[in-house]
């Protein structure tokens, strides 16, 4: 229908930097000529986005930006945790899977480890402000972290293997991919079986060259973006 088409559009512009938050919307009639489309289409669409807690009707005065959806924005590389008290969003861990199991083949082969050799596997839904964002599957070995444990992982997991393990953490791989929400991931995050989900995959390297966790990410790319801020380096 297009007055979701339009929300669509009026999220994507609410979540640039044309806006910050607490901010008033454009008018009606401004924006319907904008998007062109009637103002009775417009006020639907706008009604999508104050219904998901974006946006505020006040009488008499507009309607106004409430909150932004989360955007991380990459300059080095920071935990989801670190991120989420930058910006001063509260971050909540509920760890729904944790035990040690046998490392698949594929899980190995990222892991540079063995077959069947020991890793911890958790899966975790993280929340922001209450609200579920991400549902995280994470693969780390066993022989790394003998103190491990359900309590850490409510916590942050860079914070575990740094300062609980001593390990210096150098960089992550990551790919992006697109994927369809199934059971479980769809219940977590509150979606219809069958949407689109943004994963990420992501392989964390310490500084002596150990493969130290793989973890795969499923979010609602609706409500979250990741931003990259890139120095060229030019070859000469």
């Amino acid at each position: 229908m297009i007055f979701r088409l339009i929300a669509q559009r009026l999220r994507e512009r609410i979540n640039s930097d044309e806006f910050k938050q607490g901010d008033a919307l454009p008018g009606e009639q401004v924006l319907a000529q904008e998007t062109g489309v009637s103002r009775s289409t417009l006020r639907k669409a706008i009604t999508i986005l104050v219904e998901e807690g974006m946006l505020e009707r006040r009488h008499g005065s507009g309607t106004y930006i409430v909150q932004k959806d989360l955007q991380h924005d990459t300059y080095a590389l920071n935990s989801f945790a670190e991120h989420m008290k930058e910006i001063k969003r509260e971050l909540r861990n509920e760890v729904v899977q944790f035990c040690v199991r046998q490392a698949p083949p594929a899980i190995a082969r990222q892991l540079r480890i063995k077959a069947n050799d020991q890793v911890y596997f958790f899966q975790r839904i993280r929340y922001v402000d209450g609200k579920p964002y991400m549902v995280e599957d994470s693969y780390m070995p066993v022989r790394l972290y003998p103190t491990l444990s359900l309590h850490y992982m409510r916590g942050s997991k860079f914070d575990y293997i740094e300062n609980q393990c001593g390990i210096v953490i150098n960089y992550c791989i990551e790919t992006f991919a697109p994927a369809l929400a199934t059971e479980p991931y769809a219940y977590h995050l509150k979606l219809k079986e069958g949407a689109l989900l943004l994963q990420l995959t992501s392989l964390a390297l310490s500084t002596e060259g150990e493969y130290l966790d793989f973890s795969v990410m499923y979010m609602n790319p609706s409500e979250y973006q990741v931003k990259y801020h890139m120095k060229r380096n030019k070859i000469l």
